[in-house]
């Protein structure tokens, strides 16, 4: 016979965004202590709302599986002293097993005896192993937590109620003061308090008091409704799927409705209409069919229809309070010109360590007319971006962007478009700020996507020469996401920008205009710097899961090659790790990089052939020879075949050859050799990182 159980947190609103991954952290708590405490289960259902945290298990045994095993403990010499009695090490095995020296027999193992003794351990009831569950609840960790009362211990919010049912008996506990009932709340204005019957009336008994648990036929039912009004009034509504799940965490019973607003305002941007509604007021925006933005607007509701006139009304209200300022900012901005914008620029602060922002653009100017050039942009964008990167910031003292900060950028385009400005800048004022995730979507033109990178480097650089480098999980400046962003749109773009290159960026604009650098030398911090770019690049190729960590290891070790070519290395040496012949030819490679560090004091760059004394010397020169004529040129997997094609050389050159020669001349001939080709392996990396067992 199975069981089913139900645990509901009862808790005063939780924050929309907490809801979700809070409600999966409990279930992953739940299953991982019932697996601990060895009991079975089929299945635990996520149940949340604003005000509930629950889970229903189904499936549930009747009690612990029994243990039962041989437990193996010292040796009988070891266990018994001279006079035939217990020792303690004997005693103290048999009280680690719970069990008693009568328990124990001898039996041999490899010659010699050792203790044993059969444990048995008998599963406990359901019902005393979920009494345990009270430290699962009190374990929860959210992003943010508080105290309420007196006490110490901290949470999302305050606990109000618990609801812990085995089948139809309540499961006694306490968190808190708070102790385990069957008496859970309806919806905070139209239902009342309820007694939950048994764990399968859970949600029925819940939707009788107005509370819809299950989160997901909550979104489904407001899908539903927002469709069916859509289809109604022939609109077209895009469903926002971040939208759509932050809303129905704020709810507990849902009603869609739809409100409207005054059609002037459809002179204002759609941008900023979309962000009055979805991000401020949580709206729904709607279209016609032909895509246009209709003065209308679609929402939820946290109860029924009753009065839903008033609440329609409330919103409008608010709504086009919202709409009127953003019609004013978006007139009175365009009474300025761009200039204006950026003389301002230069009274705001960046960061008070690194300067003001005018100077900031100034520094992206350089950095930027740099990687132009080294990337290939035409002159016509190399016009565009130098004209781009000393005025992207300009929207930042626009009153729009004071209003509604999250259309930085968007607004800069948009106004960068009514003063003439051409596409390519015009579009860069927005794609500079791409992407704004570790995952989010790259700049499309090369004009902003050369500007995101160069502002990004700049940041970089300025933050960790002001000795403000990112430590544990803090990350106040988003260093991280913005090397991310260099290093992905890089990728994107084919562009091969290395390290050494983004330093020499550096290096050229600090020597055009030292006077920007005055707090901020580009040669601080540069090595962490690398090592900080480094662990970015891993976690990108990581994160495509076609790599082995090895593999990884090897390539990202060459920071002087382009992030293009770091990753091409990735793809060859990953093509050819189950080849038959790749663990000789990295071995042999191997050998020859190790010895070649014993050449860090040889100079030359050509082998004398007089020195040579055995055929594998002038065997292995040749090949050299002929490889390094063309190697820079070939794509990686052609240099990993010509790699290939030196293996049995380098192999007979090893036998018959002792490069340590006591000759000093010859010596170091045979190690300027071995560097040489060891030269050649570099544009994969350190291959000794591989893993060749």
């Amino acid at each position: 016979m199975t069981h089913s159980f139900l645990l509901e947190i009862g808790l005063e609103e939780i924050p929309a965004h907490v809801v979700t991954p809070s409600v999966n952290q409990l279930v992953k708590k739940v299953k991982d202590y019932l697996k601990q405490q060895r009991m079975s289960f089929e299945e635990v259902h996520p149940y949340s709302t604003p005000r509930r945290l629950a889970v229903e298990v189904t499936g549930l045994a009747e009690k612990q599986d029994n243990i039962e095993e041989v437990a193996k403990g010292p040796s009988k010499k070891i266990a018994l002293d001279a006079d035939g009695n217990w020792t303690k090490a004997a005693e103290g095995f048999v009280r680690g097993q719970g069990m008693t020296v009568d328990d124990i027999y001898f039996k041999e193992l490899k010659g010699e005896e050792y203790v044993y003794v059969d444990k048995f351990i008998k599963g406990k009831p359901v019902k005393e192993v979920l009494v345990g569950l009270s430290d699962v609840v009190m374990d929860l960790k959210f992003p943010t937590m508080m105290r309420w009362g007196t006490n110490d211990f901290e949470y999302v919010r305050p606990i109000k109620w618990l609801v812990a049912l085995l089948d139809d008996e309540v499961v006694p506990f306490k968190v808190l003061n708070i102790e385990t009932g069957r008496q859970s709340k309806g919806h905070r204005f139209l239902g009342h308090d309820v007694e939950i019957n048994k764990t399968s009336s859970y949600l029925e008994q819940l939707k009788e008091v107005f509370v819809i648990a299950d989160a997901k036929e909550r979104k489904d039912d407001i899908r539903q409704q927002i469709n069916e009004l859509a289809a109604k009034n022939n609109w077209v509504v895009d469903i926002d799927e971040d939208l759509l799940e932050e809303v129905n965490n704020l709810v507990e019973y849902p009603t869609v409705f739809s409100g409207s607003f005054n059609e002037k305002y459809l002179s204002v941007p759609n941008e900023v209409l979309i962000t009055s509604m979805k991000d401020h007021q949580r709206f729904f925006y709607v279209q016609d069919q032909e895509g246009k933005l209709l003065p209308n607007f679609i929402s939820v509701r946290n109860g029924n229809t009753d009065y839903l006139e008033n609440v329609i009304s409330g919103n409008e209200k608010v709504l086009t309070a919202r709409l009127e300022d953003a019609k004013f900012f978006y007139e009175e901005d365009q009474k300025n010109t761009i200039s204006d914008y950026v003389e301002r620029l230069k009274k705001v602060m960046f960061h008070d360590k690194i300067g003001s922002i005018y100077e900031k653009m100034e520094r992206v100017n350089l950095i930027a007319e740099f990687l132009g050039k080294k990337v290939g942009l035409t002159d016509e964008e190399l016009k565009d971006l130098d004209r781009a990167s000393m005025i992207y910031k300009f929207d930042l003292v626009t009153g729009m962007v004071g209003e509604f900060s999250e259309l930085q950028g968007v607004m800069g385009e948009i106004y960068a478009k009514l003063q003439k400005e051409s596409e390519n800048v015009s579009v860069a004022m927005r794609e500079e700020y791409m992407p704004t995730s570790a995952e989010g979507e790259l700049p499309k033109t090369n004009v902003g996507a050369l500007l995101s990178i160069a502002d990004k480097l700049d940041s970089l650089q300025a933050f960790f020469a002001a000795n403000m480098i990112p430590s544990g999980s803090n990350d106040p400046y988003a260093l991280r996401r913005q090397t991310l962003g260099i290093i992905r749109i890089a990728l994107n773009k084919q562009w091969d920008i290395s390290v050494p290159m983004l330093e020499e960026a550096i290096q050229y604009a600090s020597q055009k205009r030292s006077d920007l650098y005055k707090n901020i030398m580009p040669v601080a911090k540069n090595d962490e710097r690398t090592k900080f770019i480094s662990d970015r690049l891993y976690q990108i190729l990581d994160g495509n899961g076609n790599y082995r960590r090895d593999v990884l290891e090897a390539v990202v070790s060459n920071m002087n090659a382009s992030f293009n070519h770091i990753k091409d290395a990735a793809n060859v040496l990953s093509a050819h790790v189950s080849d038959d012949n790749f663990k000789d030819v990295i071995e042999a490679l191997t050998r020859v990089v190790r010895l070649s560090a014993k050449a860090n004091d040889v100079t030359g760059s050509e082998v004398d052939s007089s020195l040579l004394e055995n055929d594998s010397e002038k065997q292995l020169l040749k090949a050299y020879v002929e490889t390094a004529q063309s190697y820079e040129s070939m794509d990686y997997e052609a240099k990993y075949q010509a790699l290939v094609d030196l293996k049995d050389v380098i192999v007979n050159y090893f036998e018959q050859t002792m490069v340590m020669d006591k000759n000093e001349q010859v010596k170091n001939n045979r190690l300027l050799q071995v560097k040489l080709i060891a030269k050649l392996t570099e544009s994969f990396g350190s291959l000794d990182k591989l893993n060749l067992k």
